[in-house]
Parts: C-alpha cells; structure tokens; sequence
C-alpha cells in the first residue's frame, strides 16, 4: 500500500546542479530525479512524473510476448453518481476529481464494461504501480517456491541473502515479510522528513543501493508477531528472488507472467543505481494489463489452462493466517493498516465478503471480487496523498466504498 520516497530539502537539487556544473558534467536525469524527489507529498502535480518514470530513473524492460490480448467489451455500465462512506452520500464525480483519477478499467465475468482515462493517459500508457507492485513480488515468490528455487516458505531470508546476516533481516523468514511482520524496526510515515521511508527515498535519489540501506535496520519485535507495514520487507523480498533464481525480477517476472497473459505492452521495473529493482514499488504498467494481473489472481493464478501462480499461493495471498493479520484493530497490528487484513503483500479490506486488493500510494488499485467475478483498476495521483498520516489523506478506504459501489450498480443491472 504505502511505499515511496519522501521530500528532499530543495537546496538538495541547488547543490546537485552547482556540483554538477562545477565539475562540467551533464547529469540531468540526476537533478530530475531529485527534483523529483523533493516534489512527493508536498501538494504538486506528479501526473507527468508518474507516467514518464523511465525519464527520471534507470529502467529495465519487462517483455511482453506473443498476441495481445485484448479484454472483450461487455455491456457498458455508467459509474455511479454517488456512493456512501462513513454514512455520507457524497459524489462519484468530485471523488474522480478529487483523487486526481487517471484510468479506472472494470472487468466483470471477463468483459470490459467501464474503461475511462483522464488527464491525459490512454490505454497505451504505462503507470507506475508504487505499492501495487508488491503483489508482483509476491506472485513470483510463489513460483520459485513451486519450482524449487525457494526451499519454503519458513526459510530465513539469509539463506538466499547472505548479505543480511547479522543485520536486522537476520532470522527473518520469507513468510514473515511477506506478511509485514519482519520484526524490522521501521516508520513509514510519509508526512515524517525523517521517516525511515524518507530514508529509502534519499537513498534512491542520490543514487545508493537499496541493499545497503536494508543492513542499516535493526531489530523492533520478534519476527511473526506483529504487523507493521514496511516496504523495505518487500525490497528484500526482491533481492531473495534475484539471488534464488539466478535472473532478475524483471526477467523473471516476464519469463513467468507478463509473456503468458497477453500483455499489450512492454511494462518496466525502476531500478536503483546498482541495477537492482525497485521491489518495493518500481512497476510501471498499462491500466489494462494491471486489469490482466488482476484477472489471474481472480482466475486462481490460472490462464486460459496454464496454472501460472500455483492456486494455494493465490489462496493463501489473501487469507490471513494470524489473529494479528485479520481485518480490525488490535494490539499486534500497526495503526498504519488502517483496519485492514493482510495476506502475503495482498491486502484485505474489513467486511470485504472475500474480495482484496493491492494497494499503492496516491491510490493505485487492483481491487479482487471473487464473489462478483470482477476486477477494478484505479490509477491516480492524489496530490494530496501523503500530506498526513490519515485516511483523510490517504483515501484508500473511502476508495473501497466507491468500489462497492461500481460492484452494487452492476448487481442491480444484474437483476434487472
């Protein structure tokens, strides 16, 4: 849900562009990236930013191949003009607006019946996941357990991070980072300059590895017993792909997914400095094409016959197993999941009847309806995303409500 950097002093970039100019060496992708940088959460408009990713920082392609396919349309449904949240009936159109929307695709019984961009995004257009990319992680950490290039689950991430030993990752397993409960000391509060993801954003900015900034964190609590969001549990996550499988994320992701499922487009992975990826959040895709990541998962990780991401990983992605993974409030959950539950870097919205969603910042959604055989995309840039630790801010769960919405709206055509 909550992955990203945070801002930067702006006489950062005034010493980045006179450092530059002193030693007579154009590093323009370097001041834009912390222009960049320095621009997260402060109110700006990011829609250009976050549509032009592999302008700021180093990419690597995630191949597409074979035919295309694209989402047959259903018949079309309007959206609802209004929707209900914390007993309000308020207006479909300003919350659109609001959440500076750029694409909303809905897929139902596997027809396309609402697709809509704004702001200048097209169905071409590749967006970037934040957060949402966490459940790309998750899916491949399915199949190289299914392969065998993950022992278990239950393994310590040590064993395929050898560089971690004697670091706050030290008796970590993978289980418990994929559940937010590494145990990792960790503040993700984006309106906090001195958060640790503050950190991580500095750290991306001026070129570090992600990799030495994980042996910089410490043990909090004992690991598997208590949830704390932490994207830096899904950036080792990728780096025990990396190490177990011999490729990277990206071609992994590719060789295992993206080249199966019809992929429309080339998506990309952000990378750090060091080439690695930004698991954490890196993943740029078209609206569609998350739509079909989406309907895999809807699916049981299978496409049309082939068993992708095996069905009990799926299962279990979206099944909390812990009392302190479950929806609602409780001692052993942060504040930070806002009453949701949490499976393997899937959420689980409260009184959901079984649906789930991955979840970015400045509300990117692939939201997960089994009951309803339906899946949403949201693809926005809430400029007002960050700007305080609340649900005010973040708008995720009032997002849920318009979702179900859209789901009522449908069932009513349904019945019609």
């Amino acid at each position: 849900m909550k992955w990203s950097v945070k801002r930067i002093a702006l006489g950062a970039i005034a010493l980045l562009v006179v450092g530059t100019a002193i030693f007579g060496v154009a590093k323009w992708r370097e001041v834009k990236r912390v222009q960049f940088v320095s621009s997260m959460f402060s109110g700006a408009d990011e829609v250009e930013n976050f549509r032009n990713m592999n302008a700021i920082f180093p990419t690597r392609v995630i191949a597409r191949g074979g035919e295309s396919f694209v989402i047959p349309e259903g018949d079309k449904l309007d959206l609802p003009e209004s929707y209900t949240y914390e007993g309000k009936t308020l207006d479909a159109s300003a919350f659109i607006d609001g959440t500076d929307t750029v694409s909303l695709v809905v897929v139902q019984h596997g027809k396309l019946v609402h697709e809509q961009y704004w702001r200048g995004n097209t169905k071409d257009t590749r967006w970037i996941s934040w957060s949402v990319g966490k459940s790309f992680i998750s899916a491949l950490v399915g199949i190289a357990i299914d392969e065998g290039k993950i022992g278990s689950i239950d393994d310590q991430i040590t064993k395929y991070a050898p560089e971690l030993a004697d670091t706050g990752y030290d008796g970590v397993t993978i289980k418990n980072a994929l559940q937010m409960s590494s145990g990792v000391g960790w503040n993700e509060d984006y309106s906090d300059e001195n958060s640790d993801i503050a950190r991580f954003g500095r750290t991306l900015a001026f070129g570090g590895s992600m990799v030495e900034f994980a042996k910089t964190l410490t043990r909090a609590k004992e690991p598997g017993t208590y949830n704390l969001y932490n994207s830096m549990d899904a950036q080792v996550l990728g780096l025990v792909l990396k190490n177990a499988t011999g490729e990277t994320p990206s071609d992994y992701l590719s060789k295992k997914i993206w080249s199966k499922i019809g992929a429309e487009q080339d998506a990309y992975w952000v990378l750090d400095d060091a080439g690695n990826e930004l698991a954490a959040g890196g993943v740029n895709v078209t609206a569609r094409d998350y739509a079909k990541f989406g309907l895999l998962y809807l699916h049981g990780g299978n496409w049309n016959g082939e068993q992708l991401v095996p069905a009990d990983w799926v299962k279990a992605s979206h099944t909390p197993d812990a009392p302190f993974l479950m929806p609602g409030e409780n001692d052993h959950k942060s504040e930070t999941s806002a009453g949701m539950g949490y499976g393997y870097l899937w959420w689980i919205p409260a009184k959901a009847d079984g649906a789930y969603s991955a979840i970015g910042i400045y509300n990117q959604f692939i939201y997960v309806d089994p009951a309803r055989d339906l899946v949403i995309v949201k693809n926005s840039a809430n400029h007002r995303y960050g700007g305080g630790a609340t649900e005010a801010s973040y708008r995720e769960l009032e997002t849920f409500a318009f979702f179900r919405a859209i789901a009522d709206k449908l069932d009513a055509a349904k019945a019609q």
